[in-house]
């Protein structure tokens, strides 16, 4: 019986993202996304009783309140859910929080596979429609990989892997908050052309390059209202000449897409901005691993990163 899993949440990039509505109070989105290896480190424990407990480590991550915590309401959601124990849960932070790269929905992603492989369940469609409750990204993030995801992130459209997508991600110390995003979007009411459905033709068609140019954000001039630093950090991106560039979620991080990992090195070796900055590649996940022991010395183990 196994007693404890450890694995790795995947952050995820809006390489598009359009907005194409509004229904019962919530945008619907239509964006192209892909995870990528920059990943949080999660460990749960099973418990005896129902409750469970979260602790949290890195990205200043300690000071959210475990009322807001979307790894503890999984956990929470899942033991009422299945009628199982709960699950004592770590996380270690790598992917910067209120950056728009899906940190909090990994979390609550991951911490549903491990309550799913620590109590055995084998219904994934039920644990699917609790991840649609915990975030737009969570069911996606389920999983990962390329994808076209729309409405709120419950329509999941599954691309042919691209050989590695090489990234130089630009992550600002400041943090836009979705809410306020979302709001300033309505505010502001921009008029723009879609990007997703064109994008996602081209990826298709095996055309990389023309599709990195369509690659934007509609929520980019909402973000930037919020935060001058969305601003430094979309336009740094793209001063490298990238094959496209765009910021992701609702902020305030960007990233610029490169044809090799070497020119992704190059780029973050010449950044003289503040932002963070991180060189990532895609990843598609093939298999969830785990073991019995998280504290087993060796070779990491865990969806990536």
């Amino acid at each position: 019986m196994m007693n404890a899993v450890r694995l790795n949440a995947n952050a995820k990039l809006n390489l598009t993202l359009d907005v194409t509505g509004k229904e019962n109070g919530y945008h619907m989105l239509d964006s192209l996304v892909v995870t990528a290896d920059l990943s949080d480190r999660i460990v749960l424990k099973k418990r005896k009783d129902g409750r469970s407990s979260v602790v949290m480590h890195g990205m200043g991550s300690e000071s959210i309140p475990p009322e807001e915590n979307n790894a503890l309401r999984a956990a929470e959601r899942f033991s009422a859910a299945f009628s199982t124990a709960g699950a004592d849960i770590t996380v270690y932070k790598n992917i910067p929080i209120g950056a728009g790269l899906g940190g909090s929905s990994a979390d609550a992603a991951g911490v549903l596979l491990g309550m799913k492989r620590l109590y055995g369940v084998p219904d994934m469609g039920a644990v699917e429609a609790l991840a649609d409750e915990l975030g737009s990204d969570t069911k996606y993030l389920l999983t990962g990989g390329l994808a076209r995801m729309r409405g709120r992130g419950e329509k999941i459209d599954f691309l042919p892997e691209e050989p590695e997508l090489h990234f130089l991600l630009l992550c600002p110390k400041e943090r836009v908050s979705s809410r306020e995003c979302y709001e300033e979007y309505d505010r502001l009411q921009p008029s723009c052309a879609p990007c997703t459905e064109e994008a996602v033709r081209l990826i298709r068609g095996g055309m990389l390059s023309w599709a990195a140019q369509r690659f934007s954000n509609r929520l980019y001039d909402a973000a930037a209202s919020l935060c001058g630093a969305v601003k430094d950090a979309y336009a740094e991106a793209r001063a490298f000449s990238p094959l496209g560039a765009a910021m992701t979620g609702s902020g305030s991080a960007s990233f610029a897409l490169f044809e090799t990992k070497e020119l992704a090195e190059w780029a973050k070796s010449r950044y003289r901005g503040k932002s963070r900055a991180i060189v990532a590649k895609s990843f598609y996940p093939k298999t969830n691993k785990e073991i019995k022991n998280p504290f087993v010395l060796g070779e990491d183990e865990g969806t990536g990163g």
